[in-house]
Order: structure tokens, then sequence, then C-alpha cells
């Protein structure tokens, strides 16, 4: 979902609000922002939310005459950019054990761990699952006014009945945690099944339970648990990151700095070999880069304006091509809203260029460094005195930003929906690709 996306519903029969069960599955960007993954609320006194924090930590609570009835923060941070996370919350205030009262489950293991924990008093109501708006990627108190900004997908809510994460997720032979994309279980009467394969979200359940989008565009994404595409990684850039941003779920990037307070991130998945294609779109092509880095790129102090590390090569805005500060060569200048295509060749050590669908540099090879000790990564940055860049990368999810793309090209391999056609050979970087 975009950051000004979330989801709700509203029943004026209260449920079972001593015992339920909410699962659902979320890839957040990691964006340094509240990003609220569910919540009712009667006012900023009354509430019941799950959020992220901002430095990642996972918090529950229900807060109720301006204190907690409940709480539970994790130790750990879910900080990586790039995983799905299964998340299983249980309520269940008629437990005689307190610790068992909120139950938090991470892909399918119970949490114990918590830097803040306060146990409902046995049969404590919770406000979710009464008369209230139900709201997901939202917060209904209006505390935080950051909506949640990433992807979720298969969210049931079950009404009247505890259970346990093994319900709705189970582990493969190599030791993953996997989706139970149709579990066992009854909803109760308030239950609900959304986001099932896709943006849909009419309830899957039976009950009829549906959602409406309350705001923003809910976008349909490729990217799902059994197959999770590159993103652009918040946690892996260098340069000055004061004046730059992500957001659509980390596939857009916005730079407003001045002078030389240059940015640069790399893609979430990389590789050492292989073929592999994406496309980035230059809604403001004003000090845009487009390009390919290696892993010691992060250690690298060379940042200037014509300067992409010796593990790496790079394509400006203005047609140069770049190695550090040596030129390879001349293409066609981006301009607002061009798509560039790059087309990675690992196993020759060569880079395709693509503007707008057309081959670049005659259909000849630019040579990547060969130094790199480690993975290559797509590159997205901002390399001007005055950058201003937009770009909205596309690594096979189908959309710009919030937009689909207008009409998807060939893709022999099957993996990614793309504007133009991927290349013979080529294919996404995500993790069935990398499984090819």
């Amino acid at each position: 979902m975009a950051s000004t996306t979330y989801l709700q519903w509203q029943n004026i029969t209260a449920g079972n609000r001593n015992t339920w069960t909410m699962s659902m599955w979320v890839k957040t960007s990691v964006n340094n922002d509240e990003q609220p993954l569910f919540s009712s609320a009667l006012d900023s006194n009354n509430q019941d939310m799950v959020f992220i924090e901002a430095g990642g930590n996972l918090r529950w609570w229900t807060y109720q005459s301006s204190s907690y009835a409940g709480q539970l923060r994790t130790s750990r941070l879910l900080r990586d950019a790039n995983a799905w996370y299964h998340l299983v919350f249980v309520f269940d205030s008629t437990n005689s054990t307190a610790d068992d009262r909120m139950r938090i489950y991470i892909n399918g293991v119970q949490e114990t761990s918590f830097t803040a924990r306060v146990n409902p008093s046995q049969n404590t109501n919770s406000l979710w699952n009464g008369t209230l708006w139900r709201n997901i990627g939202h917060d209904s108190s209006g505390v935080y006014t950051d909506e949640f900004d990433g992807s979720m997908s298969h969210i049931h809510f079950i009404d009247g009945t505890a259970y346990d994460a093994s319900y709705f997720g189970e582990t493969d032979a190599n030791g993953v945690w996997k989706i139970n994309t149709s579990p066992s279980v009854t909803y109760g009467t308030n239950g609900f099944f959304i986001l099932k394969d896709g943006n849909s979200v009419t309830d899957q359940s039976g009950n009829g339970n549906n959602f409406t989008v309350a705001g923003g565009t809910l976008t349909d994404t490729l990217d799902c648990p059994s197959n999770v595409f590159a993103t652009i990684n918040p946690l892996q850039w260098n340069g000055n990151i004061t004046n730059a941003s992500l957001s659509n779920g980390n596939t857009t990037y916005t730079s407003s700095a001045t002078g030389t307070d240059y940015s640069w991130f790399y893609s979430t998945l990389g590789a050492t070999s292989g073929k592999w294609y994406a496309e980035f779109k230059c809604v403001d092509s004003g000090g845009a880069m487009i390009g390919i880095g290696g892993n010691d790129f992060a250690t690298s102090s060379y940042f200037t304006a014509n300067a992409i590390n010796s593990d790496g090569i790079g394509y400006y805005y203005n047609g140069s091509v770049f190695i550090k500060d040596v030129s390879q060569g001349s293409l066609t200048a981006i301009s607002n809203n061009d798509i560039v295509g790059v087309a990675m060749d690992l196993d020759n050590s060569l880079v395709y260029w693509y503007l707008n669908g057309s081959v670049q540099n005659s259909g000849t090879g630019m040579s990547i460094p060969t130094s790199n000790t480690g993975f290559y990564h797509f590159v997205v940055a901002d390399a001007s005195s005055t950058p201003t860049p937009t770009i909205q990368a596309n690594f096979g999810n189908g959309y710009f930003g919030t937009t689909a793309v207008a009409s998807a090209g060939t893709n022999a391999s099957g993996i990614g929906i793309f504007e133009y056609d991927v290349p013979t050979g080529y294919t996404a970087l995500s993790t069935k690709g990398l499984n090819l």
C-alpha cells in the first residue's frame, strides 16, 4: 500500500472482545515513520492499535481511559526491508495465564522478549472487534498521521477463537516459514479474510464483511510471500540522505537536496551471476542517475557529481555514462517521465541500456567493473549540484509508483511485468528469478 492508502470497515454489531486472532503478512518499507497495521479508536485516550515504530519495534496496545489495559513492545526490530513478515496477534483475556492473554507470533515463533509489557486483567474487553471502525494501515485515533507504507497480504481476522501461528503458516523442507493460503479456521460472526492473492478487499471468509479503500490507491503488486521482488533498500545507501525519501513500499525515490548533498541507494536484492532486468521511470529527471553498483560501494569514499565507485557504472540524466570520474561514453539524455531499462549481464560483466524501450549505444554492452568482491545491485541516485530527481522503480511488480504499466511487454521468463519487452535471457530480480 502507498503511504496514503488504508482500508476501513464498520459493523454495528460487536463481536467477541475477549478472544480473537489477527493474522497478516507484511512487507514494511522501514522509512523511519510509524507504520500502523490495524486499529480501532474512540479517541486518543481510548484506542487499540498495532504498529511498527520508527525504530523497528513492533508494538501492540489496548489503551483505555488514558492508561494501558494491555501492551506488548517487542525487543526485536522489524527492519528487513526485503522480508515478508508473518505476524499473528492473539487476544485472549479469558486465559488464566496472564502472559498468554496477549500473544505475538513472528514467522511462526511466539515472541517472549519485550521492552514493555502490560498483561490485561482477566476478561478485559478490547476496543478492537467492538462497534468502532476497523482500520487497516491507519491509526484510528489520529495520534500518528502516517498510513502504512508497504505491502500486506492474506489478512485473516478470527472472531471468538485464539489460534496460534501454525494455522496460518508452516515450515517447508528447507526450514522456511511459508504461507498457508487456505487455513482451516472458524471465522466467527465478524471474522474476515481480505487481500487474498491480490488487492481485493472483498471478504473471502464467506461472511460478507467487506472492507473499503478509505484513502489512497490500493495496488496489486506481484511481490508476495512466495516471490519477493527487489525494492530500493533504505538500509544500504551512501552520501547524504537528509533530503532523500523513499515511498510506495520503497519503490519511489525522491530527492530535494541542493549543493553536494548527493544520495544513492541500492536494490535490496543483488546477484553475482545471471542476467537481470529492471525499469526506472524518471518522473523528474533532474540530477537522476540509474546504474549498477557492487557491494564494496558501501565503504567507498567516492561521491561527487560524476562519481560512481570503481565497482559500478552509472547512466546520468545528461546522457553521460561514468565509472568513478571516467566517462564511458554518451547516451541520449533522460527527460522527465522517460523510462530507463537496465539489462545487467553478470555472466559477461556487461550492461545494456534502454530508453523508452529503445536500446542505447547501438546495442553494444558497456563493461561492468569486475573488482567487486560481492553482489551487484541496481542503483538509483541524485548526482548533480542541483538535484531534484524523482525515480519510480519497477523491479517487476508492474507499477511505477501507484500507476500500472501502460502496456506490458513480453517476458519469456514469466516472472515480473514490465513496460517494455524484457531482453531475451533476462528476468526480474526476485527470489523466484534467483532460483530459476
